[in-house]
């Protein structure tokens, strides 16, 4: 008789089911047929077999006896009511009676385990939520209560009290959603139940609360199943409340959901909680097997050691008890067990770098929870972090646990807060009062926009921190309340935005946004105005003396403070974005549409935000989602072009906007020698798509030659200039340009020129420059473009001027300004100079790659990583033709604001993947050439070059240029480098000198002039040294006879590719031979002589006082690469 048509499927198996005749509770003696089906929870009966909800349901617990009386009638009596019922016969009325009592005397004996709880509510958990609701189709209002995943509708709270309801729905199988402003709608597969609460605030209440109940019966208990297989994780961690069903991963106790909403509270530097049920890509294996080994027992032996009982939660505490309690037990560490080397911030670190390599999980909890380093130091260069010792002890479960504690904080018993936490400050009282128009609060942004009707006029009082709002102006009781302390973001979307011309948003700490409204600018402006002086620290308040259009407090990490993320206060102005961090006053705005990078690194739980401007670089953390999600738009909105002005415009660093950069960039690297270049149109449509795509977001576009044609990127940087609404050279100056190229003296018309340049305005002036340039060096290649001056006159005068080209001035303007390009612009000797090398190296190694029948990218854009080749060390640089290694390192690092200090010798250098082989590049050495040649599988990384202070000292005490000894040998032979093994290694004499390395096959034994052995006359082998490439290391598959080796490749003008392996017997004979190479390839300058060069002051690279470095990647990585940088070289010195 179960699971009947029409019925959702009962969670709990049904005992009995069928028809009897129920007594009305009038006392009539007419008697109504009733399908009625008891369970092991509920005795309910309902009109048809086939009705999904019930009439009335008796809850099993209330039930106090079940009777036999006469005429097949049986009484279920509760405390104050009797339910009368009769069967089809003597025998069935007997069956319900037994299945009644028995099912009664085990809901009793449950019950006695679990005596707090009041009757009527299925489990061991309170409601969730719980009040008075009005529902269509009732006269009176009913009391409904969330509870679990199920939502129970009772006649009022006496029959909740009592056990009495008239029907539960089953959430597995409904949704919720808003209907108008106070009501909204429960609708099932089988009915919809339209309900209407007293306020707009109790309906978003109602719906989070029964949405909840969804997400719960839609989880899965197979995690929670497992992790409650320990004892101790079967109670909460927290308040003792029976099967709980969250966690804190980090602390790695389970907690129930009461408990988990004030986990939340104490944010994710102290709780990082997770659903046993519903988060289930969180619960890997390695996970739910540290939550065995740790979980409550562990937890609570650490955590809740000196725990006095007036101060233990119970499971029915309030939640402010919750909160106290939890601030105190894990925040504060009130009652932790203290560690013997508690205080002793060295000796916690050592005693973690230890504990890490074993299985003492329990040790690393209460070490960690007494104050040692997560990140520290551990002393070992190869395993610099308590992290990288487990993972090299194989010890899988300490790296789970402190991966998910890298950004923990200790807990702190102080009593006043860390600086970093400024909403912890005593902010000044500010008090306002007045009207204004508010919507249901959210969990979520605002992505449509809100009509005027959603706005509900509410009196609103700010005072003593407390922002509260009034069904009207006589009300006593506030709706609802918004603490100052719980904000972190005000936002002032633009007018028009809503309903309402004027709205702000406020985020707060618990993830709900509440948007307000006003009609009046002014008093929307006081409004934002007094809630962020009721937010913002007095630290901050220089924040406030502008307008913004965001402003708060986010998690942040700069400087060498690795330890922890500190809260900062930004403001976001335009495109600037303000910062005050704790340790001074407002920092230089960042200017967000200079910056050279911007990118959101992490996963979606764990999200940053690197905002990369020139010297300096900030991360910020996603540490809540809601309010981090609008940062981010904002600053991405705020990062890109504006408009169509110039100004407008994402600009680099020397004020020309990038899509002028982009364009004119990739047209010199691929386009110089395309005939017709400019003159020729490109495809409309790909030319739109493409203008549209760096209009949007200019900095992200990569141009790469085959994907777009020269034609379409040129003609892309036409449209742009002839579009921009006040042209390149202005409105107002525009006759001025015009009439100045009718002048006939030269000198004169030059010098009015100059006179109208400096009156531009900076970015024009910037961009007239950058684009004059790119044309003079356009024309210098006329012979095979066939563009010359004058051609490039006829297409740019009308794009720039905007003329229909039939005012030949505006090509005269052009062409005197192509013509006297040095003069007008004052470009010196040394610029010109190296902007001709630029065009012509370019255009002759592409002349190569045609020859050759390779093609390269059409922007030299060259990804070069720091340290290691990981995707968040990698940093995307253009190439010019003059830049050395030298150039290619500094900018590298001035660009990850990494300081070099004394005896760091930062090298470039080239990593070769498939022969496993490196070189570092000569100072001097030109990287464009080495880029062209790089293959697939090799790249460019700048890191120390470990052995450079041992050869200097070796070449420092040696005499002479030559070098001479046996080495192990062997020998490749390749065409284009394809690879033909021949013969294994052996034993030769080699002689290396400032001309040439010979190879010996024999050595005799009388001894030369010059100390040397004398070998055969003839050698078996000779190259010209200055030709060759020495590469550190040999790969494996060669089974070099020692690590201790080198291959050396040379390529002929034939283009084929000789390569030799030569292996050492020591590490200092490797450091010696190399050393002598670069001595006799670079006539004995190895290493720049100046010390500007060689040993560069740690640059003051701050963001107002805070000293900023690059913090990429995880936590681990961020300080292991600052442990690298504090480290002496020398003890770094790895094998080579």
């Amino acid at each position: 008789m179960d699971g009947l048509p029409g019925d959702p499927t009962p969670i709990t198996p049904v005992i009995k089911a069928g028809w009897l005749d129920k007594n009305p509770p009038q006392g009539s003696y007419i008697y109504q047929k009733r399908w009625v089906r008891l369970d092991a929870d509920h005795l309910r009966y309902f009109d048809s077999n086939k009705d999904a909800y019930s009439k009335r349901f008796i809850s099993v617990a209330c039930i106090s006896r079940v009777a036999a009386i006469g005429d097949q009638k049986f009484e279920v009596i509760t405390n104050n009511r009797t339910f009368a019922f009769r069967a089809e016969s003597d025998a069935e009325r007997k069956e319900w009676v037994r299945a009644l009592q028995q099912a009664a005397a085990e809901q009793g004996a449950r019950a006695r385990l679990s005596s707090t709880y009041p009757l009527g509510v299925r489990g061991p958990e309170l409601p969730d939520h719980a009040g008075s609701l009005e529902l269509r189709g009732f006269k009176n209002k009913l009391y409904v209560a969330v509870a679990g995943d199920k939502v129970q509708l009772y006649k009022n709270l006496e029959e909740y009290h009592l056990g009495i309801g008239i029907t539960f729905i089953d959430m597995s199988v409904g949704n919720v959603k808003e209907a108008d402003r106070r009501s909204f709608d429960l609708t099932t597969p089988y009915r919809i139940f339209s309900f209407s609460a007293e306020s707009e605030l109790e309906k978003e209440q109602w719906l989070e609360a029964m949405q909840g109940a969804i997400a719960e019966a839609l989880s899965t208990s197979e995690v929670a199943e497992r992790i409650w297989a320990m004892a101790p994780n079967r109670f909460c961690a927290d308040c003792g409340a029976a099967q709980p069903d969250w966690a804190s991963i980090n602390l790695c106790v389970v907690i129930c959901k009461r408990c988990a909403g004030e986990h939340r509270g104490l944010g994710a530097g102290v709780s990082k909680v997770r659903s046993l049920k519903m988060d289930r890509k969180v619960w890997t294996e390695t996970l739910i097997e540290l939550f065995l080994h740790l979980g409550n027992g562990t937890g609570n032996h650490f955590w809740a050691a000196n725990v006095p009982p007036s101060e233990a939660l119970q499971p029915n505490s309030s939640p402010g008890a919750r909160r106290r309690h939890l601030e105190a037990k894990y925040r504060e560490g009130k009652y932790r067990r203290y560690h013997p080397l508690f205080g002793n911030q060295e000796e916690l670190d050592k005693a973690l770098c230890a504990t890490v390599t074993t299985t003492d999980l329990a040790e690393t909890q209460a070490l960690l929870g007494c104050g040692a380093g997560v990140n520290c130091f551990s002393g070992d260069p190869e395993a610099p972090t308590p992290l990288a010792l487990a993972e090299q002890a194989g010890q899988i479960l300490q790296m789970e646990f402190l991966r998910n504690n890298r950004t923990t904080e200790v807990p702190r018993l102080e009593s006043t807060k860390p600086l970093e936490k400024h909403y912890s400050v005593v902010l000044p009282t500010v008090s306002h009062s007045g009207f204004l128009y508010k919507t249901a609060s959210a969990g979520k942004l605002l992505q449509d926009r809100r009509a005027r009707e959603e706005f509900s006029r509410r009196w609103c009082v700010l005072s003593d921190g407390v922002l509260s709002y009034y069904e009207n102006e006589r009300a006593v009781t506030p709706n609802g309340e918004i603490r100052a302390s719980e904000i972190v973001c005000l936002a002032v979307p633009p007018p028009d935005t809503h309903g309402f011309e004027h709205t702000f948003e406020v985020y707060t700490e618990g993830e709900r946004l509440y948007l307000f409204g006003l009609e009046s600018a002014e008093l929307a402006r006081e409004w934002v105005k007094c809630i962020a002086k009721a937010f913002i620290p007095p630290l901050a308040e220089d924040l406030l003396t502008r307008d913004f259009e965001r402003l708060g407090r986010l998690p942040y990490k700069a400087g060498l403070s690795l330890q922890r993320a500190q809260e900062g206060w930004f403001s976001l102005t335009g495109s600037e974005l303000r910062a005050v961090f704790p340790e001074g006053p407002c920092e230089e705005p960042l200017q967000l549409r200079k910056l050279q990078e911007l990118s959101v690194q992490g996963d979606s739980e764990n999200q940053v935000l690197v905002l990369v401007e020139r010297r300096r670089t900030l991360y910020i953390q996603g540490e809540r989602r809601l309010d981090f999600t609008g940062w981010l738009g904002a600053i991405q909105k705020a990062a890109a072009s504006s408009g169509d002005t110039l100004s407008e415009q994402q600009l680099g660093d020397s004020d020309i906007p990038v899509i002028v950069y982009r364009c004119v960039d990739y047209i010199t690297q691929c386009g110089l020698t395309s005939e017709g270049i400019y003159r020729k149109c490109g495809q409309t449509s790909k030319t739109q798509r493409l203008l549209e795509s760096l209009r949007q977001d200019a900095r992200s576009v990569r141009l790469k030659e085959g994907e777009q044609h020269v034609d379409d990127v040129s003609s892309a940087l036409k449209r742009f200039l002839r579009d921009l609404p006040d042209g390149l050279f202005t409105r107002a100056q525009r006759l001025a340009w015009l009439d100045t190229s009718e002048i006939e003296d030269e000198e004169e018309k030059v010098s009015r020129y100059r006179e109208l340049l400096a009156r531009l305005p900076p970015v024009n002036r910037a961009t007239v420059k950058a684009l004059i340039s790119h044309l003079y060096c356009v024309q210098c290649f006329s012979d095979t473009n066939q563009m010359n001056t004058h051609n490039l006159a006829i297409v740019f005068g009308p794009t720039l001027f905007q003329t229909d080209g039939q005012d030949y001035k505006a090509g005269r303007v052009v062409e005197d300004l192509i013509s006297h390009y040095v003069v007008v612009f004052s470009v010196d000797e040394e610029e010109l100079r190296k902007q001709r090398e630029e065009i012509t190296a370019i255009v002759k190694m592409r002349v190569a790659g045609t020859a050759s029948g390779t093609q390269h990218a059409g922007d030299f854009i060259c990804t070069v990583y720091l340290e290691e080749k990981k995707a968040d060390t990698e940093q995307h640089i253009k190439i010019p033709a003059s830049m050395t290694a030298e150039e290619l390192t500094l900018e590298i690092l001035d660009r990850r604001n990494v300081g070099i200090r004394e005896r760091d010798y930062w090298t470039c250098f080239e990593v070769n993947e498939r022969e496993e082989a490196e070189r570092p590049l000569h100072f001097a050495e030109k990287v464009l050439p080495i880029l062209h040649g790089l293959g697939t599988d090799s790249y460019l990384v700048v890191k120390k070059h470990q052995s450079m202070e041992a050869m200097l000292l070796y070449l420092a005490s040696h005499v002479g240029d030559t070098k001479h000894g046996m080495m192990k040998f062997r020998e490749d032979r390749s065409l284009l480098g394809l690879g033909l093994p021949s013969g294994g290694f052996h034993d030769r004499y080699f002689i290396l000198n400032s001309s040439c390395l010979r190879l010996y096959k024999e050595i005799r034994s009388q001894r030369s002039w010059s100390g040397a052995p004398e070998t055969s006359h003839r050698p078996e082998k000779e190259w010209p040294v200055r030709s060759l490439k020495v590469y550190l290391g040999v790969k494996k598959k060669l089974r070099p006879p020692t690590c201790w080796g080198f291959t050396v490749v040379h390529e002929t003008e034939k283009h084929e590719k000789q390569q030799w392996y030569l292996c050492c017997e020591t590490q200092m004979e490797l450091r010696e031979w190399f050393a002598t190479f670069l001595f006799v390839q670079h006539d004995g300058l190895v290493w720049p002589s100046e010390p500007s060069r060689v040993s560069r002051a740690v640059p003051e690279v701050r963001l107002g006082s805070v000293s900023l470095i690059p913090l990429r990647g995880s936590e681990n990585e961020m300080r292991r690469s600052v442990a690298a940088f504090a480290a002496d070289p020398l003890s770094l010195l790895r094998n080579v």
